[in-house]
């Protein structure tokens, strides 16, 4: 039986929202709707969503900016799914580093919006209780999602959380892309850059402020994370 999500819109065309909220409640879902940023800011901080659709272009607050400021200053992960005109691995890039988990780019099928909704839903990060992660100087707890390299505390959205632990969990050995891209979307990912996105938000917040990388492209399979002083040279 497929699990019926609270689901919050904002999105300031009326047509759009409408028609996402018609096609969702007739799918068993619940759903709340937003025509503007700081609107959509209070609803996703005061109730509980399962998910969020989250237009770019908003009034009173781009989406960009009401993301990051769930993230940084309400400290939510509710899983965002944005809806966008770009299409530019940059574009997706700075919606990612402002805390999004996924994006459909318009215009989309109601179809594939709800698949992805059902998709991040599940993946919804729930590890209290794991041990600590450590290699090297870089350290995750799954309980908390604290994350530390060097005694220095490091912020990263939900998919970028995900990434590290499988590549913590399996370091030093190569984590196959096809691999990642199941752990993180199952069998539909978004795009060929989706991945490459989210990886670039993730060495920028682990590797960029630090004099040795620790995560490594291998070209043609994935990516592997290593201690730099266990690796001989």
């Amino acid at each position: 039986m497929k699990h019926s999500l609270r689901i919050l819109v904002i999105e300031d065309n009326p047509d759009l929202a409408a028609n996402l909220a018609d096609y969702l409640e007739a799918k068993s879902h619940q759903v709340d709707a937003a025509a503007d940023g700081i609107t959509g800011l209070h609803l996703a901080l005061v109730n509980d969503y399962d998910v969020i659709i989250l237009d770019l272009m908003l009034p009173g607050m781009d989406g960009m900016t009401l993301c990051r400021k769930l993230r940084t200053e309400g400290h939510r992960t509710t899983p965002i799914l944005m809806l966008t005109a770009r299409e530019s691995l940059e574009d997706k890039i700075a919606g990612f580093e402002s805390g999004a988990d996924d994006y459909v780019v318009k215009p989309f099928a109601m179809r594939e919006v709800e698949m992805r909704l059902l998709a991040l839903a599940r993946r919804k990060i729930t590890e209290t209780g794991k041990p600590l992660l450590q290699i090297g100087e870089l350290s995750f707890d799954p309980g908390s999602l604290a994350v530390r390299r060097a005694g220095r505390d490091i912020e990263l959205p939900p998919i970028a959380l995900k990434l590290l632990e499988i590549l913590m969990r399996h370091s030093p050995e190569v984590v196959w892309r096809q691999e990642l891209e199941r752990a993180i979307w199952g069998d539909t990912p978004p795009d060929s850059d989706a991945l490459r996105a989210h990886m670039h938000v993730l060495r920028a917040a682990v590797d960029r402020p630090f004099d040795r990388a620790m995560i490594r492209t291998v070209r043609g399979f994935g990516y592997q994370l290593v201690d730099p002083d266990a690796v001989s040279t």
